[in-house]
């Protein structure tokens, strides 16, 4: 009898998503003969029993469209709104897994998604997930879906900076996404020319900022870019969010737990969203004029890379091929030039950070890009 797969796609929208939804749906429907559902708006959409055929007219034409058919939502199936109510809606969502008698669900998204589809492994579902996001943060994989067109955007973006930051003289300081890591800021700032880049993996100090700006002027050159990526902090701020962990560590009760969490989200907030402290600082110690541009969601949008549109394809026939073999509860992982099977539970929970002896790191000081420690 023939496999039912059902399909969805959560957290933040990615480009390649309609491409590996495409290449799950063809090599399924040509290759093995199995039906293909899509749930639409993430796990909301399952737990609503909202659906799509994914046949061939649904997957034609979609292979460079940005965004995801599906939708998506950041709806969490043990915490989703109802009705102005926090409910759990697992057992819910494991009535819509066998009401539509599906063999598997397929999940694409980032590190909240794969917590989710874990605990409806939990729950006896059979799962497979496909890493997505921009941020290239998902344990155990090379690389992300997303990732090569944001790095791509963020680059273009930083290329164009250059003319008006050389011809107004400014300091120009350009926040990018990356979720408290720093690969696309890295990514972007080497590859775009910034001349400072600031991740949250390295806490940096404004005066060694501020002195490697005084620098390019002294050589003649009246104009800075400055890559941040989000998450960076400086050594203070990173001191003060280390001592909230410490405290949340100690906590012995929930209350103390809840008020440590709570504390810890609050101080992240608020260095993730406002880098125009920064910018006024940097104003003060170089005298020097500053301007902030904010890429936010620019770099998400769009048509897909041709890196990522291959990538999709790779990852959307691999998970079909372990579908078949009856291959569950894994990740599948870009590892070198291979597609790699990776248990569930080696992934949740943990982030791909960039190591302090990273290449990457490495030639950024080669090239005098000063990473603000």
């Amino acid at each position: 009898m023939a496999k039912s797969i059902g399909i969805l796609t959560a957290g933040g929208d990615s480009p390649g998503l309609n491409a590996a939804i495409r290449a799950i749906g063809k090599t399924a429907l040509s290759s093995y003969g199995m039906e293909v559902i899509g749930f639409l708006d993430g796990f909301r959409g399952l737990a609503e029993n909202r659906t799509i055929r994914l046949d061939e007219a649904a997957l034609s034409g979609i292979l460079t469209v940005g965004g995801t058919l599906l939708g998506t939502s950041r709806d969490k199936p043990h915490r989703m709104l109802v009705g102005g109510k926090v409910l759990d809606m697992t057992d819910t969502i494991v009535d819509s897994y066998h009401k539509n008698h599906l063999d598997v669900l397929v999940c694409l998204g980032g590190g909240g998604t794969h917590k989710n589809a874990y605990r409806l492994m939990q729950k006896g579902l059979n799962i497979v997930t496909l890493p997505k996001t921009i941020d290239n943060d998902i344990a155990i994989t090379d690389t992300t879906l997303g990732f090569d067109t944001a790095l791509a955007i963020a680059t273009e973006a930083i290329d164009r900076l250059h003319s008006t930051a050389h011809s107004h003289h400014r300091i120009v300081i350009v926040g990018i996404m990356g979720h408290n890591t720093g690969w696309l800021a890295l990514g972007a700032g080497i590859a775009g020319g910034a001349n400072v880049i600031l991740i949250p993996e390295m806490p940096y100090d404004i005066d060694v900022i501020a002195d490697a700006i005084h620098q390019r002027s002294r050589h003649g050159k009246n104009f800075s870019i400055v890559a941040v990526a989000e998450g960076a902090m400086s050594k203070e701020e990173a001191a003060m969010v280390q001592k909230v962990v410490e405290l949340k560590e100690k906590a012995e009760t929930k209350k103390e737990k809840k008020e440590a969490k709570a504390q810890l989200k609050e101080l992240k907030e608020q260095h993730n969203s406002d880098i125009l402290p920064l910018a006024k600082k940097l104003e003060e110690l170089t005298g020097l004029e500053s301007r902030v541009t904010i890429l936010g969601h620019l770099q998400r949008g769009g048509i897909p890379s041709p890196v990522d549109r291959l990538l999709a394809s790779r990852l959307g026939t691999a998970c079909t091929s372990l579908i078949h073999d009856e291959n569950y509860g894994i990740m599948a992982a870009i590892q070198g030039q291979h597609i790699k099977p990776v248990r569930l539970e080696e992934v949740v929970g943990k982030r791909k950070v960039i190591p302090l002896d990273h290449s990457w790191i490495k030639t950024a000081t080669q090239l005098e890009i000063s990473l603000g420690s």
